[in-house]
């Protein structure tokens, strides 16, 4: 009897290993199967709403991804499950990519239907940093030194393609930017960046009085034509 006992003890834990073991194997299935079938629903979003939201997609995507790949270890057939896994993973990174070609194709269009003063100002100081406004508040005694640099660096590149209109929005800015400077020196600005800022400013005005009066000249003898 006591015997029978242990027998009956040992199958009730062969019996409840088996089935600790099945549940692992139902719940790894469950797993993949949300996995991919999260993946395919992505493909139901729109791409406005894709696009809005896509930080909080990426990231359950992510987590889902580590849930599936883990599950493997529960599976009898972990090579099928691996197929579907990686299906799913190409199949997201197919979503990926449209959504990105997307954003790049708006990104010209906006760009494209600039006005040409904006693009000017992307160009001379980064893109969105000064628009209709002329707010220059951002400019502080940190990163001034960086800021006429650019500026007056791009002046020089693009020097001769610039109009009378261009250097004249050109000096606008240049003075906007120089008022800028009164206040930032007063806020901390260190000798070495306004000796640096005091190089670029030399550079910047012959070679503004000479282009500009270059660019008028042109446009004066185009008009006699």
């Amino acid at each position: 009897m006591k015997k029978q006992n242990l027998i009956l003890g040992a199958a009730l834990i062969a019996l409840g290993f088996v089935s600790c073991k099945d549940d692992k194997q139902a719940q790894a299935e469950k797993t993949v199967d949300t996995y991919v079938i999260y993946v395919d629903s992505l493909g139901n979003v729109p791409t406005s709403d894709a696009e809005t939201n896509w930080e909080a997609i990426d990231a359950a995507y992510q987590s889902r991804t580590m849930d599936a790949e883990a599950a493997l270890e529960n599976l009898k057939d972990k090579e099928k499950a691996q197929e579907r896994i990686n299906a799913s993973k190409a199949k997201y990174e197919e979503l990926k990519a449209k959504l990105e070609a997307e954003k790049a194709k708006q990104n010209e269009v906006a760009a494209a239907a600039l006005s040409p003063k904006q693009k000017m100002r992307n160009a001379l100081f980064g893109e969105g940093k000064i628009g209709d406004d002329m707010n220059f508040d951002w400019v502080n005694a940190a990163n001034i030194h960086g800021v006429y640099q650019q500026f007056v660096h791009t002046v020089e590149d693009n020097k001769d393609s610039y109009s009378r209109e261009d250097w004249d929005e050109i000096k606008t800015m240049y003075e906007a930017l120089d008022s800028r400077k009164n206040t930032v020196e007063k806020e901390g600005l260190s000798a070495e960046d306004n000796r640096k800022i005091a190089g670029l400013k030399l550079k910047f005005a012959p070679m503004y009085t000479v282009n500009r009066m270059g660019a008028k000249s042109e446009e004066m003898s185009k008009a006699k034509k």
